[in-house]
């Protein structure tokens, strides 16, 4: 009895989860990506590890040889340049969403968002933080809204830049910052949007954040990485993206 006993303790110790798929992914997607993996591992006997970070750093671990599975960048452009060099699995590339930019202050913030891009000329206004845009497609996406509106050489030294999307709205949440140009999806995401205000910038300054993701040849799990992906296509998906601000691209 006794061994039998041991033997059902080590039968119940066994992880649920078989398999594992590893993905890199934008650091606008956190809470999005969070809530659609924990969806998938519902109805899938696996789980998804999520790394995020700047998209423009984790393409470089990737064409280094990083260990993952899928990459979600918030740009189309370093997808393509994986696909271009052969390290993704062919057909795989696939654009998920439209990202959004909005201007960030924190809820106690005096600052009048109706105003637009114009309230970063306030004299009030000592400090923006924006993704680095040289990492980060959303910082490009910043500047380019900043310079579609002549105020790039205006503001320039007030800004401030953070390794990411999620640090620079965080630079706004701590005081750092008197305000950001960041995603929306960080915006609208439980964990700030009881802390802060925001307005959209209008979609036609700045050129479109098509974001997208592939598979890679190199991984080990490519059967579940494509069942992740074709989750990633479905209504589920689909509604929760919509859900933390992101436009849907045609297919």
């Amino acid at each position: 009895m006794k061994i039998t006993g041991i033997v059902l303790l080590c039968a119940l110790a066994v992880p649920l989860h078989s398999q594992e798929i590893s993905v890199a992914a934008a650091a606008d997607l956190h809470s999005s990506l969070d809530e659609i993996a924990a969806q998938f591992q519902k109805s899938h006997a696996a789980h998804v590890k999520v790394v995020y970070g700047a998209s423009g750093n984790l393409f470089q671990q990737l064409q280094n040889g990083a260990p993952f599975d899928i990459f979600f960048s918030a740009n189309s452009d370093y997808p393509k340049k994986l696909e271009a060099v052969g390290l993704t699995v062919p057909g795989s590339y696939y654009e998920y969403a439209l990202g959004k930019i909005v201007l960030l202050v924190r809820a106690n913030s005096q600052l009048k968002l109706s105003q637009g891009l114009q309230v970063l000329l306030d004299p009030a206004v000592k400090k923006i933080a924006i993704a680095d845009p040289v990492h980060a497609p959303y910082g490009q996406a910043a500047l380019a809204a900043l310079k579609s509106q002549s105020l790039y050489d205006k503001v320039s030294a007030k800004l401030v830049t953070g390794e990411n999307i999620s640090q620079a709205a965080s630079f706004v949440l701590s005081g750092a910052a008197d305000i950001g140009i960041i995603s929306m999806s960080i915006a609208v995401s439980p964990s700030s949007k009881a802390q802060v205000r925001f307005a959209e910038i209008p979609a036609d300054e700045y050129p479109p954040i098509r974001q997208a993701c592939v598979i890679l040849k190199s991984s080990r799990e490519q059967k579940l990485s494509n069942e992740f992906e074709a989750y990633i296509q479905g209504p589920e998906a689909s509604k929760i993206f919509s859900e933390y601000g992101f436009r849907l691209p045609a297919h």
